[in-house]
């Protein structure tokens, strides 16, 4: 079934393995008009431009006319002022009080209540978050509450303040391919910078939550923490339809100075978010390290598509700049509510950055923590699965009814896939419990995988009622330069 897809214009085929024709994605990546990943430097040059309309007039201002003073109109004018405003005193005087006496028969308020009693119930009041962290609320009119929340929302220090420990700063180093024009391939080792958060530990490991694109196709993984120490990271486990990654770092690494300055964040409940609300922005914004952008929550459940995948997202006006993937999204409590992840870029729009729900992140964070930390293997036992595979993207999935995945264009005679029974024609979609939409993240998982291991693959095959799902025992064979 759709035997010739291979064919399909402006597809491209990959070897499975190794780089085979394939270009390694730069994790600082842009996606097109859906929107820019918020991690990393970008080559793009912003635009600026005012929000008003400037109107601009040249002249010379006539001079008023002035009129002749008329001898003795003064003293008149001035004894007239003084008339009407002990009036104005006696009546407004008389008024006020007649007021404040009706409102007081209304309110139940005797004539000898002190003043202290009536503004004592607008005195701030303190309340808990289920991490214990006291933060300001405020009892009183919806005009203070609403004055009060923007005051809370411009000052942001006492979020950061209690956030900050929770936050580290990702550095990536990748291996970057490039053709020349001419034909040439070179390698090129490149880095970029993003955010995660502190999601836990266990016996061994500290366990950070970021983005997908942050951590993938890396060859090596750095943290920096709020003390300004490093240690070197390994992945934990991706999904990469979502968006979402665990890294882990070894606490063996960490000195105690720096386990007594940091700690795990708390996460909130997305799904209570009301638009307009208060947010705040934490992360490695540029690769400078961490900053503090405010806002607001500007829309919920965004339908965003970033790189062919399309996921439901909550809308802030707290700047997202790139370095801020992976970073906190956080309501006035200090609770996690959003992994920060995309921001739209335009010279035309600004304020429209974009957060994983952390509802929806939660769960498949807790999944991916609890796997097996993945190490890359050595190059000598590296492994091969043996296929030339094409990108199912979201855009042909409609277009000719597929799955999303890899299509399988070519088996290599002899080779794992082969042996395993995996076809020409067939859709790849999972590699060992973990989706896979591209050729690029197949080749990256199977760094981590050593010649001779026997995984799970899932195939979806053609056949005449449509794709049916099966799961493939492989054993990986040796990969070969």
């Amino acid at each position: 079934m759709y035997e010739d897809y291979n064919n399909y214009e402006n597809q491209n085929h990959y070897q499975s393995g190794g780089t085979g024709d394939s270009t390694a994605n730069q994790p600082d990546n842009t996606s097109g008009p859906s929107g820019m990943y918020g991690h990393g430097p970008t080559d793009e040059n912003p635009q600026y431009r005012y929000a008003s309309y400037q109107v601009n007039r040249s002249y010379v201002p006539e001079e008023p006319v002035k009129t002749p003073k008329k001898k003795g109109g003064f003293v008149k004018k001035a004894a007239v002022c003084v008339s009407l405003g002990l009036l104005f005193g006696i009546f407004a005087g008389t008024g006020f009080y007649g007021v404040n006496l009706i409102a007081d028969k209304v309110n139940g308020v005797t004539g000898s209540t002190n003043q202290n009693q009536n503004t004592e119930s607008q005195k701030p009041v303190t309340t808990t978050t289920a991490s214990q962290n006291s933060v300001m609320s405020y009892s009183g009119s919806g005009v203070e509450n609403a004055v009060m929340a923007k005051a809370s929302v411009l000052d942001a220090s006492d979020v950061a303040e209690n956030v900050m420990p929770s936050v580290v700063s990702i550095t990536n180093m990748y291996t970057q391919t490039i053709q020349s024009f001419w034909g040439q391939r070179g390698e090129y080792q490149n880095e970029s910078s993003g955010s995660g958060i502190i999601v836990g530990e266990n016996d061994s490991e500290l366990l950070i939550a970021t983005n997908n694109h942050v951590v993938s196709d890396s060859d090596s993984l750095s943290v920096q923490f709020i003390d300004g120490s490093v240690a070197e990271a390994q992945l934990k486990g991706a999904q990469s339809d979502v968006d979402l990654a665990v890294i882990a770092v070894d606490l063996n690494d960490l000195s105690e100075e720096t386990k007594s300055q940091i700690k795990v964040a708390v996460l909130g409940d997305s799904g209570q978010l009301k638009v307009g609300e208060p947010a705040i922005a934490i992360g490695n914004s540029l690769g400078y390290g961490q900053s503090v952008t405010s806002g607001v929550i500007s829309a919920l459940n965004r339908e965003v598509t970033v790189d062919n995948v399309t996921n439901e997202l909550i809308q802030t006006d707290a700047a997202i700049n790139p370095g801020n993937s992976g970073g906190a999204l956080l309501n006035i409590n200090g609770e996690v509510i959003g992994i920060n992840a995309v921001k739209y870029s335009s010279a035309e729009v600004e304020g429209m950055g974009y957060a994983i729900p952390i509802s929806t992140a939660q769960p498949i964070i807790d999944e991916l923590m609890n796997r097996e930390t993945k190490k890359k293997v050595a190059e000598a036992d590296g492994s091969y699965l043996g296929i030339s595979g094409i990108d199912v993207t979201a855009e042909v999935s409609n277009a000719y009814g597929m799955p999303i995945g890899i299509y399988v264009a070519q088996v290599v005679e002899g080779s794992a896939a082969a042996n395993a029974g995996i076809a020409r024609g067939c859709i790849i979609t999972s590699f060992d419990g973990q989706s896979v939409r591209a050729m690029s993240e197949l080749q990256d998982l199977m760094q981590y995988y050593a010649a001779g291991t026997t995984v799970d693959v899932t195939i979806q095959q053609g056949s005449a009622d449509g794709y049916v799902e099966k799961n493939i025992s492989v054993t990986l064979g040796r990969k070969t330069s």
